[in-house]
């Protein structure tokens, strides 16, 4: 009997194209998606040249494109104001929406027009997409080849995710936020557990979250490693949208009467005997307020734990995607209202959207800020990607409110970043060090993971395009290394020059890593390597060296989900097979760094079946997708190709 699907499959289901009639998609299909709506920002300057490159000159509908500038807007040179002019410019002759600088941070924007609407799927040249997903949007990111040829065709590619469940249960006590929800939920489940998962938020706990909180807990799903994070469609969500057409008025042409009607009738849910990889269960009761940092997520401290630690700082920060909506400054305010920010402290704040600050000045908040010490920025990203006013500077000590905390994101390399809540981040303001509004009680955690048991067997058969191979085969070579980055496959020096030919960059594949490879592979291998393989920059040449340079495709325990795109838009094949990458470690070990194991593979693509020494493993389901970037030779040529089939 074929397996029911979960919320992530039902919505990835209404937007794939191209299925035979009756196929239910699930997690490891390659799919065609024609997402509902795609944001591009700053990025939108570079997407127009892949755009232009490809030989494209009209979008395929210029309702489904959205540009919104947001991430260099404080900088007012010459040169800036000209790529923002050329970008409006471009918006104006295709037809697609513009949002100029001032207007908001895109993912807000997106979420305030209704281009991520519930129960929809839209993506993002930006990793923040995950944030459509508190509103019961599946939002995720692309990259800007992708995004290219969405505008040209309408179309992209997926490999639908393993799901994970997490199953929130209880309520949040005073004064715990929703960020303090995603920094326990990326600091007790800090192993890599949910990398390059979809997450599905389920439980009796959601009901007791706003949509503001489910927001910032899907957009630091980012951060958490997942792929998007999406909450149901629920009565909170339906609210929402009833008030947004309170501000927006009866004729927006997103958020209106009809829109909401039919997606009540019509509500995304998942089946009963859904299946998931796993479940993470979290008592919401026993989240505290917490502090990330300092360099990255995984550290999780408790905001009461500090009190001890007097950590001193010097700038605070209420700005970016994650948390600067209304809510967000009306909980700063009040902790703030009628008190100063420390001397030598400097606290910056800027609202989300140019909606946003009006609300916040409507309800005195913003003002409250103001009158505290606060510095104001224009609506957009700033300080939280390192640009404009307010940069941490060597040996100096952030607090922030943004998703992102990485040695000198924001700022100087010497310098300190921690994460926090709002309220959190305008308490230390106030105090000259790392403190919460209020003392708050230690509560013991109750938080845990089930892993489930996975079927071992491919549920359906693969329809093959004409042109794509039934059968591949070859000898294994064995790379056994686990993150094994774009640098270790090829080389950052050569990536800078222009002329280096494919047959170049089959010379020096992997030189890094193993500089004896070379002699040890031969043209119609198969790589295997272990977990995570292709981390690191997005340099397209780690995948067209190696195809250069004769292998047949890469099979690895799991991969770089930036990898896999730029291999695939490349028509180039990679494969995960857990599976197999174990038993080859138990065989070979990692003593070796390059190994010629004499064993023969075969995949069959039409069964989706990977067999080795009368051992067979299931293979992802390779739909038309995945068939048709390997028939031509890549995204671009496949967008080439579709574009002359249809003049």
């Amino acid at each position: 009997m074929m397996k029911h699907q979960n919320l992530i499959e039902k919505i990835t289901q209404r937007y794939t194209v191209g299925l035979p009639p009756g196929r239910m998609v699930h997690s490891g299909d390659f799919v065609s998606l024609q997402p509902a709506h795609i944001l591009t920002h700053d990025n939108t300057g570079a997407v127009m040249k892949k755009f232009r490159a490809i030989g494209a000159k009209k979008m395929a509908d210029p309702r489904q494109p959205m540009f919104a500038l947001d991430h260099n807007v404080q900088d007012r040179s010459r040169e800036n104001l000209k790529k923002y002019e050329g970008i409006e410019s471009f918006a104006r002759d295709m037809g697609v929406d513009f949002y100029p600088a001032g207007q908001g941070i895109g993912h807000q924007i997106m979420i305030e027009e209704g281009y991520a609407f519930p129960g929809t799927l839209a993506v993002a040249s930006d990793s923040h997409a995950n944030m459509y997903g508190g509103i019961g949007c599946l939002g995720t990111p692309v990259v800007r080849t992708d995004a290219a040829a969405v505008w040209a065709t309408g179309r992209t590619w997926w490999q639908i995710p393993l799901v994970t469940r997490v199953h929130l249960t209880g309520t949040l006590s005073p004064g715990v936020t929703g960020k303090d929800v995603i920094i326990t939920l990326a600091g007790q489940f800090n192993h890599d557990e949910v990398l390059n998962h979809a997450l599905e938020f389920t439980g009796e706990g959601v009901a007791t979250l706003s949509i503001e909180e489910r927001l910032t807990i899907a957009n630091m799903t980012t951060e958490w490693g997942a792929l998007t994070g999406v909450f149901p469609v629920d009565e909170t969500t339906l609210e929402w949208l009833e008030n947004r057409i309170i501000r927006l008025g009866d004729d927006h042409p997103r958020i209106n009467r009809e829109t909401i009607a039919n997606l009540k009738a019509a509500l995304p849910v998942p089946d009963e005997d859904a299946l998931y990889f796993q479940e993470i269960s979290l008592d919401l009761s026993t989240v505290t307020p917490s502090v990330s940092g300092p360099h990255n997520l995984k550290t999780m401290t408790p905001v009461s734990a500090f009190e001890s630690k007097h950590i001193t700082i010097q700038k605070a920060y209420l700005v970016s995607c994650v948390n600067s909506r209304v809510s967000d400054l009306a909980a700063a305010a009040e902790v703030v209202r009628g008190k100063q920010v420390a001397p030598g402290v400097e606290f910056y704040i800027a609202a989300a959207s140019k909606e946003v600050q009006e609300i916040s000045e409507q309800r005195g908040d913003w003002q409250t800020l103001i009158a505290a010490g606060a510095r104001p920025l224009p609506p957009g990203c700033g300080p939280c990607i390192g640009l404009g006013t307010g940069l941490l500077q060597d040996g100096e000590v952030g607090i922030s409110a943004t998703n992102r905390n990485f040695k000198g994101r924001m700022g100087s390399p010497q310098a300190e970043a921690y994460l926090a809540s709002p309220a959190v981040v305008a308490a230390s303001a106030l105090a000259g060090r790392i403190t919460g509004p209020e003392p708050v009680s230690g509560t013991q955690l109750i938080a845990d993971i089930q892993r489930f048991e996975q079927s071992s067997s491919s549920a359906q058969e693969s329809t093959l395009l004409p042109g794509f191979p039934e059968i591949v085969a070859g000898e294994i070579v064995f790379c056994p290394a686990d993150n094994l980055n774009t640098d270790g496959i090829f080389p950052g020096k050569y990536t800078y020059l222009d002329d280096f030919t494919l047959e170049q960059q089959a010379q020096v594949v992997m030189e890094n890593y193993d500089p004896e490879f070379g002699q040890v592979v031969k043209r119609g291998d198969i790589l295997a390597s272990g977990y995570n393989f292709g981390t690191g920059s997005s340099r397209e040449q780690a995948a067209t060296a190696l195809k250069a340079r004769g292998f047949q495709l890469v099979l690895a325990g799991s991969f770089s989900q930036t990898y896999k795109r730029n291999a695939l838009n490349n028509g180039f094949l990679v494969l995960e097979v857990p599976q197999l990458i174990d038993e080859l470690l138990t065989r070979f070990g990692r003593s070796a760094l390059t190994v010629r194991t004499g064993i023969q593979a075969e995949l069959n693509f039409r069964t989706a079946t990977l067999t080795v020494k009368n051992q067979t493993y299931p293979l992802p389901v390779l739909g038309p997708a995945a068939q048709e970037l390997i028939i031509e030779g890549g995204l671009e040529n496949w967008v080439k190709r579709r574009l002359t089939t249809e003049s």
